[in-house]
């Protein structure tokens, strides 16, 4: 069977997994989520395994660090998910819930209910976790979707899509409603982008030339990022001690993901104080900077003059741009010509500029003295997340159980008729 009939049968088996999951119980689904927790802790060995015949063939490949980061399944990252599971599994079932409510002057009773997207597509890079991230969001949701991962995750995603099933078999509900392509065959792409008839939503997670190809393929919406290119500004009057922490966590705690800080804009008057120290501190842990005229000599050996290509760039590595600015304006202006709407933040001890910042700046996530790094969902309360967004509809930031979700009018009369 080629790869585009194979896509099709699967695309029929989702939308009819979708209708069964419309219907199905919250304690149905959160059953299968607690089922699925409990499968992933016993089976610890078998996801390593799996994952370290992934492992070995990246690295044979020559797989780049941060790739290869975001590939490894430690028992750290099993117990996340197994937590996620249980997390995601306590949330409140948003399925079916009126929301508003509102009589109309000839007796009808309107409201909006929550209701599934239907049919979910993902397409996503390295990240095997993503495989239960987005197939336990989606089913909490009342969704089916497709998998497609990355060829580089193959032996992990195809186990932990077995471990799905069974949780799902376990809690009746049908097996079609998380499916992975068995396939590294890069057509899927394609394939999957062509399956408007049974796709309702289509999110691509990974680097910027995926995602860029499904939106040119995709004959469905889009739910995307391209890249995540964050900045802190450090105003003046911050705390630096703490402003130097936030940067540091922001910039060196995982430099390969998209919610890692690229770029620092540093108020005239805090600079000679702050860049020695962040020279120091960042510089220690191998970070190298590109920097404007004025913030170069602060930074010492570990940095190179800015050019003109760096402003704007996602370098996935330890290598941040560095520029002082007069003013927040400065910086403002900074951030809406070279930021990617993913991740902003402020670090300050003025409420008006931080209320500010909070208000102006066009992001999916702003924070007020907190690193970058929070714009994720398991950390922001979401148990997990699929994706994160920047194209504001239907979902801007995170997109967890709710994101993946809709409303539809629901209208209530007793014989009304249109004059």
């Amino acid at each position: 069977m080629d790869i585009y009939t194979q896509l099709q049968e699967m695309g029929k088996k989702a939308a009819k997994a979708a209708r069964a999951m419309r219907a199905a119980s919250p304690a149905a689904k959160s059953s299968a989520l607690i089922k699925l927790a409990e499968i992933l802790r016993t089976e610890k060995a078998a996801i390593a395994d799996a994952n370290r015949k992934d492992l070995e063939a990246a690295e044979a490949r020559g797989l780049d660090a941060p790739r290869m980061d975001r590939l490894r399944l430690t028992d750290i990252v099993i117990e996340e998910m197994a937590g996620a599971c249980e997390f995601v599994a306590d949330l409140p079932d948003p399925i079916g819930a009126t929301e508003k409510q509102w009589q109309r002057p000839n007796g009808l009773l309107v409201g909006k209910m929550r209701i599934p997207l239907g049919v979910i597509s993902m397409i996503y890079e390295s990240r095997p976790n993503v495989t239960v991230d987005s197939g336990i969001l989606c089913l909490k949701a009342g969704n089916a979707v497709i998998l497609r991962g990355g060829s580089e995750a193959f032996h992990s995603n195809m186990a932990l899509a077995g471990f799905i099933h069974q949780a799902l078999s376990f809690a009746g509900l049908p097996e079609d409603a998380v499916q992975v392509v068995p396939s590294t065959d890069r057509a899927a792409i394609k394939a999957l982008c062509e399956l408007e008839d049974y796709v309702d939503v289509i999110i691509p997670r990974g680097g910027e030339t995926l995602i860029r190809t499904v939106v040119e393929q995709a004959r469905m919406p889009v739910l995307k990022h391209y890249k995540g290119v964050c900045h802190a500004y450090i105003d003046e009057g911050a705390d630096l001690t703490k402003a130097c922490e936030i940067v540091f966590n922001a910039k060196v705690q995982r430099p390969g993901v998209c919610n890692a800080l690229e770029g620092m804009l540093v108020h005239k008057n805090e600079a000679d104080t702050l860049l020695p120290m962040i020279a120091e501190r960042l510089g220690s842990a191998g970070v190298t900077f590109r920097a404007c005229p004025k913030a170069l000599p602060l930074l010492g050996t570990a940095a190179q003059p800015m050019t003109e290509s760096d402003p704007g760039t996602e370098f996935h590595d330890l290598i941040m741009v560095v520029k002082v600015v007069e003013n927040q304006d400065e910086a403002q202006d900074y951030i809406a010509q070279h930021g990617s709407n993913h991740t902003e933040i402020i670090c300050t001890r003025n409420h008006e500029n931080a209320m500010r910042f909070v208000r102006e700046v066009d992001a999916s996530m702003v924070a007020v003295n907190a690193s970058s790094r929070f714009n994720d969902g398991g950390q922001l309360g979401l148990g997990a997340e699929i994706g994160i967004s920047t194209s504001k509809l239907h979902s801007y930031g995170p997109m967890g159980v709710e994101e993946l979700t809709t409303t539809k009018f629901v209208v209530m009369g007793s014989g009304q008729t249109r004059q």
